[in-house]
């Protein structure tokens, strides 16, 4: 459960149903998705419309997790370029991969089209923002290969990325307008209602504590003591994962992403301030992100080292705030939550498959909601068809991570070090 004093911006509709008890009740099913977040409920919905029969059990409430406290900016892409990923991946699968790069915002907004979502969104675009010339030639080689594939992009200047944000500090930037901004907990709770319309068994409070295989079938127990049958299992908790699958939890590095949230800005200050309604991420090797809520308040957040134990653990997300909007100094900060994000050792998704029928999706990289709404449908595409091509990312061993239990201790003085590199190159 999130702490007393992490008080998200992002509140449950108070007619959302619980799905605490929803259950399948014998037989075999298609496909059990442990975690109830954007990659399993997008998996869930996708393959339900394909015709399964899927149960989704999470270990606390819908929209608890990482998916209903997250910023909400839908970013298309990944952390590589197209260069980059046909020189990694071969030209076959590397034009595979950009082609879903290119498609991971598309997903969010088509589903809220299509599906009828009542979900609060914007989508003018997210700024990359630069804040030294190696992040500027940076933004340019990106500007340059997404523009020659047909994307809505643009390189920014210093004039243009000061007149869209408003900030302080920044030399330009690039706009990529296939991305938005959602509300994250109002799109995870309107994923599991069409996704319980669409026939998905949907069970909170439900933690999967053990799996078996038996004659080709999966057995999957519950700590209340449920068991379920199922042809398949997707294990979709991310940054939450625990040891239900030997390794997988060390695959990953679980970050904590600190937020805040301003009371409602005066007109005169919100007037100036990312007037087109845009998202931005900046180029800090410890980066911030930021955005404006539906009803005005300025929301920022960045990396934490620990879970935090006071309000002062959010000081930093402050301090990024007045350097950025000095103007903003006055207004109180009212809302301050945090979450988990998952980084792998190479900066991409893992997709695993152990053993037959029993897959594993780790590491959005704090892009999860285009990403794993995306992943989803493909993930769900293939419990359809059993065609593993059906996957943007090959399947992968599971590889834990070397001295894993130290981990964390490094990924600590990393973020120390580098926001003392990020103060010396302002």
């Amino acid at each position: 459960m999130p702490a007393a004093f992490s008080d998200p911006i992002w509140q449950k509709p108070q007619a959302a149903p619980a799905f605490q008890s929803d259950l399948s009740a014998g037989g075999t099913l298609d496909a059990v998705i442990v975690g109830g977040g954007i990659m399993g409920l997008s998996t869930a919905l996708h393959a339900a419309r394909a015709g399964l029969s899927i149960q989704v059990l999470d270990a606390g409430a819908i929209g608890q997790g990482a998916s209903g406290l997250n910023g909400g900016q839908v970013i298309p892409g990944l952390k590589y370029d197209p260069e980059w990923l046909l020189r990694h991946f071969g030209k076959e699968r590397g034009e595979a991969l950009v082609g879903f790069a290119a498609s991971t915002a598309d997903a969010v907004f088509d589903v809220i089209r299509d599906e009828k979502l009542t979900v609060p969104f914007t989508r003018n675009g997210w700024i990359q923002a630069a804040h030294t010339e190696t992040a500027l030639k940076a933004a340019a080689n990106r500007d340059r290969q997404w523009r020659s594939r047909g994307a809505d992009v643009e390189l920014l200047d210093r004039a243009g990325i000061a007149a869209m944000t408003g900030a302080r500090g920044y030399l330009g930037g690039w706009l990529d307008r296939r991305a938005g901004v959602i509300d994250p907990l109002s799109y995870t709770l309107e994923l599991a209602r069409v996704a319980s319309a669409a026939g998905v068994k949907i069970a909170g409070q439900q933690r999967v504590v053990k799996l078996a295989k038996e004659a080709g079938v999966w057995r999957v127990s519950t700590q209340g003591g449920a068991e379920l049958r199922a042809k398949s299992v997707v294990l979709a908790t991310n940054a939450y994962t625990d040891g239900l699958l030997p390794g997988l939890a060390q695959t990953i590095v679980p970050l904590h992403s600190f937020q805040i949230a301003t009371a409602p800005l005066p007109a005169d200050l919100a007037a100036g301030i990312l007037p087109g309604g845009q998202a931005v991420s900046d180029s800090r090797r410890i980066l911030v992100y930021y955005r404006k809520s539906s009803d005005g308040r300025m929301v920022l957040g960045g990396r934490g080292m620990a879970l935090p134990s006071s309000p002062a653990d959010w000081a930093h997300c402050e301090r990024a705030l007045i350097r950025l909007y000095p103007a903003l100094a006055g207004v109180a900060i009212e809302k301050r939550w945090f979450g988990r994000v998952a980084l792998t050792p190479d900066h991409l998704p893992h997709l695993h498959e152990p053993e037959k029928g029993l897959l594993a999706v780790v590491g959005c990289q704090g892009r999860g909601v285009g990403l794993m709404s995306a992943l989803g449908k493909r993930m769900a595409n293939y419990l359809a068809s059993g065609d593993a091509r059906q996957l943007p990312f090959p399947l992968s061993p599971i590889r834990p991570i070397p001295f894993h239990a130290f981990r964390q201790v490094g990924v600590a003085a990393a973020i120390t070090w580098y926001r003392m590199l990020d103060t010396f190159e302002r």
